[in-house]
């Protein structure tokens, strides 16, 4: 049995070919290959994250180029792939944490936050009729987001915790993990020297060596990004 060609199925976002697959999640998760790498290690002091910044001109201000954002006072991320469905996944995110203090006095759980940014993720697949009444304000997304996210953060009860989120609307945790053009590389490094007993200073050293070795420019201060979860708080330098 002949099917037809790959066309007929890539035009919807939510058309399945008779392989089974959805040709629009797929060129999103392409996407995010193209996108900067980055790094993220579990400690039992905390979750270190590293990504590196693409500086395409010296005539850019590197401090603009965002690659690792807070979504609340002890949970942040790393992006690779579009930074602008980045900041759109992350302003829902910091939404949902914000009414969750509000509501309940109490920070958002770390995989919650996670679990309500993959949630966005869907929408693509959601049509104006299957939507909550009364919800007018949200629009129907035209295309899946073209972004993946490292998340770390610290949670009072469960720890330091890693979470992977693509564009397919699904989440994994993770004890170390890599996003971005580089992911294949740093992954197998990862594989090789991760160690479950490193205190929080080596992990991050241990990210830095790592973007060390797959990055195509040297590394400097200037176009490497760093971000650390720990003792319920998320900071950047």
């Amino acid at each position: 049995m002949s099917f037809g060609g790959k066309s007929e199925y890539d035009r919807g976002v939510n058309t399945f070919s008779p392989e089974g697959r959805l040709f629009q999640v797929e060129y999103a998760i392409e996407a995010v290959k193209l996108g900067s790498t980055a790094i993220g290690i579990t400690t039992k002091e905390g979750v270190v994250l590293a990504v590196e910044k693409r500086i395409g001109s010296p005539l850019i201000e590197p401090s603009s180029i965002e690659k690792i954002m807070q979504i609340a006072p002890h949970v942040g991320c790393a992006m690779s792939g579009l930074t602008a469905d980045a900041r759109t996944l992350v302003d829902h995110a910091r939404v949902e944490a914000l009414n969750h203090d509000f509501t309940y006095n109490e920070p958002m759980q770390v995989e919650s936050i996670v679990h309500s940014i993959s949630d966005m993720a869907l929408d693509f697949s959601r049509s104006d009729d299957k939507k909550k009444k009364g919800d007018k304000k949200k629009k129907t997304m035209s295309r899946p987001f073209g972004v993946a996210l490292l998340v770390a953060g610290v949670d009072s009860d469960n720890g330091p915790q890693l979470f992977m989120a693509d564009p397919s609307g699904s989440y994994t945790k993770y004890r170390a993990a890599a996003i971005g053009s580089a992911a294949e590389g740093a992954t197998s490094l990862l594989l090789e020297q991760f160690k479950e007993s490193m205190t929080l200073k080596e992990a991050e050293d241990l990210a830095l060596v790592v973007l060390r070795q797959v990055m195509e420019e040297k590394i400097t201060e200037i176009n490497v990004e760093v971000g650390i979860a720990k003792d319920s708080a998320f900071k950047t330098y």
